[in-house]
Formats: structure tokens, sequence, C-alpha cells
């Protein structure tokens, strides 16, 4: 691999920066929410799981207490 100098590093850099496309705002705030919704519902879905599986453990533990 080649060496280049500082001076063409700092030039390639800025031309490969310039390709960069960001995301509008409405994208942003969109793609945002469906992960703050989607983790919502993944935490929702883990504590029911959670709170069935007490419950079965409870009531089998308890069948032979």
């Amino acid at each position: 691999m080649a060496m280049t100098n500082p001076i063409q590093f700092i030039q390639q850099v800025r031309s490969e920066a310039g390709k960069v496309v960001w995301p509008e705002r409405r994208e942003v705030l969109l793609t945002t929410a469906m992960v703050l919704v989607m983790a919502a519902l993944t935490a929702t879905f883990f504590s029911l799981t959670d709170v069935l599986i007490k419950f079965g453990l409870t009531f089998v533990l308890s069948a032979f207490h």
C-alpha cells in the first residue's frame, strides 16, 4: 500500500465526505419513532413472557410443596 502525503490524504477525505448523502429531517424522525415503537413492543413482549413464566413456575412448584 503506497503512502500518500498528508495534503493528498486531506484532499481525498474532503472529496469522499462531499459524497455523503445525509438523511432528511423527516426520515430521521420517522426512523427514530420506529425504533422507539419497536423497543416498546419488545419490552412489553419480554415483560409479559417473564410474568407468564413466573406464574407457571409458581404454579408448578406450589403443586409439589
